[in-house]
């Protein structure tokens, strides 16, 4: 039987941070650029994209919360939202030194935040549970509302067209996912004021794709919100 998204990380959520901690190490496959070998790579060069203290959200933070941490180890003023509780529980009972950035928040609803609200925006492999409409026309919309003029997008999704349902090795069952194109993910960022921004010297950039463990292709861009802010 297929688990929903919901049901699977109430069920999974300590195991899953425990994993989502240690994939940070493992080496991607099928890689489309020469500088991408796992999720620090990834992290590095967002470092790169912005000031040190930069204000950042990491939408669909995860068990654990672990780029959060991550980050405000680092210095940057970072909160996370995710739309699971046990999600958030357990991300405060291992970093309490982050309990107060991280909150149980939705994306299926607005982002609770005024416009220009961040120097950055992360969403790593989230937008996979969410309704297409809803990405469309209302999570895409709100990244852009909420950045600074200038500011950067992170965006990581599962590729192909339709919906899968894959089996977790990790976890023994079936899981759902929502695919998109680059194709359509571009266009509707570029509606919305957005640039990817391209490959530079000793820096990931363009539209990049990695192969995770399932294993399911994924894709990658940073895009820059035009200095007028959003349309």
């Amino acid at each position: 039987m297929t688990i929903s998204s919901r049901e699977f990380y109430k069920q999974h959520a300590e195991r899953y941070s425990q994993v989502f901690h240690e994939f940070i190490q493992s080496d991607f496959s099928n890689i489309s650029h020469s500088k991408l070998a796992d999720e620090l790579n990834i992290m590095q060069r967002m470092k790169g994209l912005i000031p040190l203290g930069a204000r950042g959200l990491d939408a669909g933070c995860g068990a654990g919360a672990r780029d959060v941490y991550l980050y405000w180890k680092d210095s940057y003023d970072v909160i996370g939202f995710d739309a699971g509780e046990e999600n958030i529980a357990v991300a405060r009972s291992q970093h309490p030194e982050i309990a107060h950035r991280v909150f149980v928040g939705d994306l299926n609803a607005s982002i609770p935040y005024e416009d220009s609200s961040f120097d950055f925006v992360t969403c790593n492999a989230v937008i996979q549970h969410i309704e297409r409409d809803v990405v469309m026309g209302s999570v895409l919309p709100e990244f852009a509302r909420t950045l600074k003029p200038g500011g950067i997008l992170q965006l990581m999704f599962k590729v192909g067209t339709g919906d899968i349902t894959i089996y977790d090795k990790d976890y023994g069952v079936d899981r759902f996912f929502r695919l998109y194109s680059a194709e359509e993910i571009l266009q509707r960022l570029e509606t919305l004021g957005m640039e990817i921004i391209e490959e530079e010297e000793n820096g990931l950039g363009g539209v990049m794709y990695f192969t995770d463990t399932k294993p399911v292709e994924h894709c990658l861009v940073f895009a820059r919100l035009n200095n007028d802010g959003a349309k």
